[in-house]
C-alpha cells in the first residue's frame, strides 16, 4: 500500500521544498483537537487549550473538522493554483491570501472533501453545482455530527460569507498564539528546507527524499515517488492546469503524520514532520503486517513468553509447550523472519531469544503506520 507520484521527465528544479505558514496553522490546529496523536506536545497542547477565550474556542470546535481526523487540502492552497509556481506564502497574510484566489468550487470541493474517502482521488463535480456530490458531501457531514452538517450547510447555501468566517478565525488563531509560535519554528522550518534543496541538488532526488523520510522513496528507474501508508493513491506531477511539480512542506508540529495531497487537478504536496522521537526509523508497514500476523499465534505468544525471559533452544521450548521439536522450527521461523527473535549459536547448541527493542516499538510503530 502507498500513495505514489508520477514525475518521469520531471526537472529537478521543478521540486520545491518550502514551509507554509498556513499548513503550519492547520497543523497546530490538529494536534489542539486531537492531542492523543501528539503526546510529545502535551505540554504546548495542554497549555494553548486552556489559554484560549472561550469564543475562539467555540469555533474552532464548530470548523475542527477541517483539521482534527482528517487535513483539509485548503491548508495549502498554493497547490491549486499556477500561478504560484508550487511556492506557498512567506507570511499567513500571503497564504490567506493564496486561498481567497480559489474559486468556491474548488474551495468547497476541498473543505467538505476528506482524503479518506472513496471520492478523493477519482476527483469529480462540486457539491455546489452537482447534486450527487452535494448529498455526498452533507452525508459525510451528519456521519460526524450536528455541528459539521450545519456548518457544511451554511458552507454550501453562502459560501462568500462561511470563507470569510474562516480567514477571521485562522487571523484570530494568529493573534492568540500562531503569531508566536510561527516566529519560533519558521527559521527551523526555512533551515530543513534549504537543507533538503541543498541535497537535491548535490546529491540527487533519493537521498533528497530519504532525508524527508524513511516513508518517502524513489523507484528504481527515478520515474516515481512512492510513500508508504496504509492507503493507496495515485497522482501526477506534470498536471499542466497547475503547472508540473512536487512540493515539499516541513512541519514541526507533524510527527507523527507524513500527509500526502494527491487530488485531482492539484499540484502533488508531501508534507512531513522535521521533528521526531529519538527512536529508530518507523518499521515499514509491509514488516508491521508481518510482525502483527506472526504475534496472532496464540502458540507463538506462548513462546514469546519464554523467549522474553532468556535464550532457549528448540528442544527446550518444545518440552516447554508441550509440541514437536519440527513445530517449534515452524513457529520460529515465522518470528524471525517478522524480525522479533534473534538466534545465535553456542558451541552445539543454537539458541533463540525475543528482541526486545523491537517489540518494544510495536505500538508506537503501529500508532505511527495509522497515523501516517
Amino acid at each position: 500500500m502507498s500513495v505514489t507520484i508520477d514525475i518521469a521527465g520531471l526537472p529537478p528544479e521543478r521540486l520545491v521544498f518550502s514551509p507554509s505558514p498556513l499548513a503550519e496553522l492547520c497543523t497546530a490546529l490538529h494536534a489542539l483537537a486531537e492531542p492523543g496523536h501528539h503526546p510529545g506536545l502535551h505540554g504546548w497542547t495542554t497549555a494553548t487549550n486552556a489559554s484560549l477565550k472561550p469564543d475562539l474556542a467555540d469555533r474552532l470546535c464548530e470548523a475542527e473538522f477541517l483539521w482534527n481526523s482528517t487535513f483539509s487540502d485548503i491548508s495549502m492552497p498554493f497547490a491549486a493554483l499556477p500561478g504560484t509556481h508550487g511556492r506557498p506564502g512567506a507570511t499567513l497574510a500571503e497564504d490567506l491570501d493564496i486561498l481567497d484566489r480559489l474559486d468556491d468550487d474548488v474551495y468547497v470541493n476541498a473543505a467538505l472533501e476528506i482524503s479518506c474517502s472513496h471520492r478523493y482521488a477519482q476527483g469529480g463535480p462540486s457539491p455546489l453545482s452537482d447534486a450527487e456530490a452535494r448529498a455526498g458531501a452533507l452525508e459525510r457531514a451528519t456521519a460526524r455530527g450536528p455541528r459539521q452538517l450545519a456548518f457544511a450547510q451554511r458552507l454550501l447555501e453562502d459560501p462568500p460569507t462561511v470563507r470569510a468566517w474562516i480567514r477571521r478565525l485562522f487571523e484570530d488563531c494568529a493573534e492568540a498564539f500562531f503569531d508566536a509560535v510561527w516566529q519560533r519554528v519558521r527559521v527551523q522550518l526555512a533551515a530543513d528546507a534549504r537543507h533538503k534543496a541543498e541535497v537535491l541538488r548535490h546529491k540527487g532526488l533519493a537521498e533528497a527524499l530519504a532525508e524527508v523520510s524513511a516513508a518517502v522513496t524513489l523507484d528504481a528507474d527515478g520515474s516515481r515517488i512512492s510513500v508508504d501508508k496504509i492507503s493507496t493513491g495515485r497522482t501526477t506531477a506534470l498536471d499542466p492546469a497547475v503547472g508540473p511539480g512536487v512540493t515539499f512542506v516541513p512541519s514541526s508540529f507533524g510527527w507523527p503524520h507524513l500527509w500526502v495531497l494527491h487530488a485531482p487537478g492539484w499540484r502533488p504536496v508531501i508534507h512531513y514532520p522535521v521533528a521526531a522521537p529519538e527512536l529508530p526509523g518507523p518499521a515499514a508497514l509491509d514488516l508491521l503486517k508481518l510482525r502483527l500476523e506472526a504475534l496472532a499465534n496464540p502458540m507463538r505468544i506462548r513462546m514469546c513468553r519464554y523467549l522474553a525471559r532468556g535464550a532457549y533452544t528448540t528442544s527446550e521450548l518444545a518440552a516447554a509447550n508441550g509440541i514437536t521439536a519440527p513445530e517449534v522450527s515452524r513457529h520460529v521461523a515465522v518470528l524471525k523472519k517478522a524480525g522479533l527473535i534473534s538466534t545465535r549459536r553456542r558451541g552445539r547448541y543454537v539458541l533463540h531469544q525475543l528482541d526486545l527493542t523491537v517489540v518494544a516499538r510495536l505500538g508506537s510503530d503501529f500508532l505511527e503506520g495509522v497515523l501516517r
